[in-house]
């Protein structure tokens, strides 16, 4: 997605292939902007260097934090988990989010396994 250019999120959220495939749509500075579909538990981690920002869309999701009270968003509502927090995103129903990520941050931070995906393409 070039600067400038418009950014069709329903279509790009139609099209994600499954829960926790993030789909690159556009970048700020050097970050990246990604829509996800998050559905289930996502591993625990955290990311050491970096913040997690999660806007949520539509539907709602649980941000588990481990040395913290759970953070329950709603669409509209957005959460940022500092850096060196290990967190868990979950929902009971599929949610829909914008996550706003330093480019080269992997998803599953600390964690790594099989939910680990490549860098999004633009």
């Amino acid at each position: 997605m070039d600067a400038g250019g418009a950014v069709d999120v329903a279509a790009a959220l139609a099209d994600l292939p499954g829960p926790y495939q993030p789909a690159r749509v556009g970048t700020y500075n050097d970050n990246k902007l990604l829509v996800a579909r998050i559905h289930g538990e996502f591993p625990w981690h955290a990311h050491a260097d970096t913040d997690d920002f999660f806007l949520v869309i539509d539907g709602r999701m649980t941000l588990r934090l481990r040395d913290a009270p759970d953070v329950e968003l709603g669409p509209g509502e957005l959460y940022v988990v500092p850096a060196g927090v290990e967190h868990c995103p979950y929902a009971a129903e599929p949610c829909h989010v914008l996550l706003i990520e330093r480019i080269g941050t992997v998803n599953t931070g600390d964690a790594g396994g099989p939910l680990t995906v490549a860098e999004p393409e633009r």
